[in-house]
This record gives structure tokens, sequence and C-alpha cells, in this order.
């Protein structure tokens, strides 16, 4: 993996993260059940563009992802804007799994270092209380080849192929599909690869609750958390998953769910489905003094890495990091903060120790480990355990959190990453002044 040091910007100078959103997060089937992905997604682009005072002629472009499809409504970013009556405004989606809010923040990065943007919006969205249950493909099949069939006689033979077990619905299943496994069973394989113990994954879900738990209570969220005004008239203002009273005794007492002989993640140390979404607004360094406006910070980098789901499924950041701090010209000496997704304690705890095993990382991606990372500066404000994990949200959530943070201490360097689905890490190294 070749990379050298460089610089992110354009002509119009750096890539400034003007300010930075996100609805709370539900827990599936609760607060958010009757609102979708688009629902989610206008919400927080509406408060952000009414908090900074923007009229849609100044948005050039909307980039957002989800990664719970809407089959009937795929183009995210552009039924968002169409529901906002953003008609003239450019817009396009991605979808990179866990890290699409990652990507589509990158991909705005890149539009203004290449001059074709001066303002957009990124961000990602999701609805897991939404998803469709799938049918059979038995089912699926025999009702596709009845919607071709010419005469009743045809469509009666065709249905007379099901059975009973072919009518019933299938449950729906997070599954890598090349290699058949859910993320919780790949975090099983890695956890016993790298000796990661039960205690040390409750120990960091314990810590995600608890430091949310405090910033929600020291306001820290309070700017970054928008409040959501619901159908039925109510209201849901803070995010219903963190545990505020965190007790370190309660996660011992739960099962594992994916490994129940000999496995230690459990509901407790994993994140849990999750609705919501995220919105950044970002701009050029020149476009936002023009403005007046003053960024919450600067991106300095960023990198995607990618590795076979085979083995290590959710070992993408550690090749995705040292690319990025390359890149950034940083040591982890330099950093003030560093955030990581976390998808489940165990693959946080496999992370960590791979950053700093520097064989694994050089036999990969040719560069040096980063290092031990300092526990004090990681997930400060508590992270996905916590706080939930809508998937294409997570990113923005992850950027806008650690910018916040940032500021509140008066400037500094951070690294943020996330795993993903099919092997990917990402990772950004963000700055404020």
């Amino acid at each position: 993996m070749p990379v050298r040091k460089m610089k992110l910007a354009g002509r119009g100078g750096r890539v400034a993260i003007v300010d930075g959103l996100r609805t709370p997060f539900a827990r599936i089937a609760t607060h958010y059940r009757d609102l979708n992905a688009i629902d989610l997604g206008a919400m927080a682009v509406k408060e952000l563009m009414a908090r900074n005072n923007l009229s849609q002629n100044e948005i050039e472009q909307l980039v957002f992802g989800m990664t719970v499809m809407i089959p009937e409504a795929p183009f995210i970013a552009r039924e968002i804007a169409l529901a906002l009556g953003m008609d003239t405004v450019d817009a396009y989606s991605i979808t990179r799994a866990c890290a699409t809010s990652f990507q589509t923040t990158a991909s705005v990065a890149d539009n203004i270092v290449a001059g074709y943007t001066d303002m957009a919006i990124a961000g990602g969205t999701d609805s897991t209380s939404c998803a469709r249950i799938p049918l059979s493909a038995k089912l699926s099949a025999v009702l596709r080849d009845v919607s071709f069939a010419k005469t009743l006689k045809d469509r009666i033979k065709l249905l007379s192929q099901l059975k009973a077990r072919d009518l019933l619905p299938q449950a729906p299943s997070i599954t890598e599909y090349s290699v058949g496994e859910t993320m919780g069973e790949s975090t099983e394989k890695m956890v016993k690869k790298w000796g990661v113990s039960r205690q040390e994954q409750d120990d960091l879900a314990h810590a995600s609750h608890s430091n949310a738990a405090r910033a929600w209570a020291e306001g820290r969220l309070d700017r970054q958390v928008m409040t959501a005004h619901l159908p039925d008239g109510s209201a849901l203002k803070d995010d219903n998953l963190v545990r505020k009273q965190s007790e370190r005794e309660s996660y011992s007492k739960l099962n594992p769910v994916f490994d129940r002989e000999t496995g230690s993640v459990t509901a407790g140390n994993s994140s849990p489905l999750t609705d919501g979404a995220g919105a950044l607004l970002m701009m050029s360094e020149k476009k936002a003094a023009a403005l007046g406006y003053t960024p919450l910070g600067y991106i300095r980098s960023y990198a995607f890495a990618a590795r076979t789901p085979q083995d290590d499924l959710l070992m993408g950041p550690v090749l995705a990091a040292p690319a990025a701090m390359t890149r950034a010209g940083l040591t982890l000496s330099d950093l003030t903060l560093v955030d990581m997704h976390e998808a489940f304690a165990g693959q946080v705890a496999c992370n960590l120790r791979g950053l700093a095993d520097d064989d694994y990382v050089r036999s990969q991606t040719g560069l040096a480990a980063l290092g031990e990372v300092d526990r004090s500066k990681l997930n400060v404000n508590g992270g996905s355990i916590a706080y939930g994990h809508p998937f294409g949200a997570t990113g923005a959530r992850v950027i806008s959190q650690t910018l916040h943070e940032l500021q509140h201490r008066g400037g500094g360097l951070a690294l943020t990453t996330a795993c993903a689905a099919g092997g990917i890490g990402a990772a950004m190294v963000l700055e404020t002044e």
C-alpha cells in the first residue's frame, strides 16, 4: 500500500466541517417505528440548514447514504432533497455499510478539493425498524413466475408447488454474504485469535455507557443532538439506548449470543440495532471565511482499506489508520483523541491489538504499526455500544462528536475509525484550532 504524506486542500483552502448534528438515536421498533430512513435523514438535514440559516439555493450538493435499503426508494440522497423541497439541489447516494457516512464525507471533501463545490451536506441515515421481512427463496421465485403466467391454470399449477414452510417469512439476518457468517460470529473468531477476554469486552462496554451518560449529564451532546418531533406529537431529545446508571456487574450476567458454549460476545458488549440520521455541513475554508462561519474543524486526511472477510473481518481499521496517519504526517503521540466505532467491544479490543502489532500491519500494508493507543484518549464520550449504530449514520456521529469534543478542549487532533462489512476499514484524521 504505497502511501505518502499529502495535504487535503485545494484552491479554496482546507476542507472545513462547519457544523454537524444528528437525531437522537433510538433502539429498533421504539420511538422511530413509524418513520423510515428518508424521514430521519430529512429531519437531520432540515435542522442543520435551519441552524445555519441556509436556503436550498446555497447548498450545491447533498451526498447521503444508507445501508438498509428501501426497495422502492433506494436513491436516498435525492429522496431527502425532494422531501425538503430542495428540487434544484444536486444529490447522489453512497453505501459503504457501516462506513457509509465516512465515505459521503470523504466524497464531499474530494469535491471541495477539486473545486467542484464550495458548500455541501454529507451524512447518512438508517431505519432498522422499517427493514422488510424477506420471503423465502421458494416463495419469491414462485410469485415471480406467477406474475408472468398466462393463464389461471398455469398460476394454480405454480402455486401448488409451495409447501407450508415456504410461506413462512424469513428472519432478517445481518450476514456476511461471502462467508455466510454474522458479524457477531466473526467477532467471536477474532477475540479467540487475538486473546481478548470476556472481562475486557465487558469493561469496554461499561466504559462506553458510562462515558456516554456522563457526556449527556455534562451537556456535551446538547448542541450536536437535535430534538426529534415525532408523528404522534411527542418529542425525543436523548438517545434512548444509553444506560444512565451502568453497573459493571450487570454485563457479566449476560449469556453469549453467537457461540453459546465457549463464546464471550453478548448483547451487552455489542452495538444494538438502531434508527437514526446524522448530517455534516461542509465548505471550503475560503467559503466558510467569506460567509463568516467558524468551522468546527477540518479534515486533515483519510484512508480506506480492505482485507479478506474470511478471517479478521472487522480489522479493516488497523489497515486504514496507518495510511491516514501517514498522509497526515502524524503519530499517536500527536493526537488529542481517538474515536473508534464500536460494532462490538471485542472488535475494538482486537483493533487496538492490531494497531500495535508491527508484524501484522507491515505484512498487509507495508507501513509501520501505530503503536499502543492511550486508553484515556479513547472514546471519551462513549461509542456505538452506548449510543447505538444506525449503520449509515454512525460515521457522521463519530466525526461530529469528535470535532465537538476537540472544540471543548480548545483544539487538537483526532483519529477516527470504523470497521465495515466485507473487510473494509475507514480512518479519518480531524483537526480543530
